[in-house]
């Protein structure tokens, strides 16, 4: 088994799990994500759609805040995987890359699918090269 596919095992239900309690009245997409840090545990989040649309927050943003509000030090997740429905693969949004460039560890991997066998992954370099830093 692949270190992809012993991902998703770990984080597919979470984030499927995390999808459910979505709010999506606007475009009716109900994502999950699910977040795996380097002890072994997990953070979820689903995404939450405002009318004014530039507030909506994304899944993968909310698991990735509630990773470091219970104390997860940026750099060291390694995997984060997206679940959502009605999509083949649903790539992250621009603001998502660029959280994701400066909280996951520079080798991570973002794994998308809509079941556990038909998914899509990128390493957070892919997603966003060249991503915005303060030195």
């Amino acid at each position: 088994m692949s270190a992809t596919e012993k991902a998703i095992e770990k984080l597919y239900i979470p984030a499927r799990t995390a999808s459910d309690n979505a709010y999506s009245p606007y475009s009716g997409a109900r994502v999950g994500a699910s977040l795996l840090d380097e002890k072994g545990n997990v953070y979820t989040g689903c995404n939450v759609e405002n009318a004014s649309y530039g507030l909506t927050q994304c899944a993968e943003r909310n698991a990735l805040s509630a990773a470091i509000s219970a104390g997860m030090k940026p750099g060291t997740a390694h995997v984060l995987l997206i679940y959502a429905t009605g999509f083949e693969v649903l790539a992250p949004c621009g603001a998502c890359r660029q959280v994701m460039s400066e909280l996951l560890a520079d080798d991570a991997v973002i794994i998308s699918c809509h079941s556990e066998k038909d998914f899509h992954s990128w390493l957070v370099g892919e997603l966003l090269p060249d991503s915005f830093v303060l030195s």
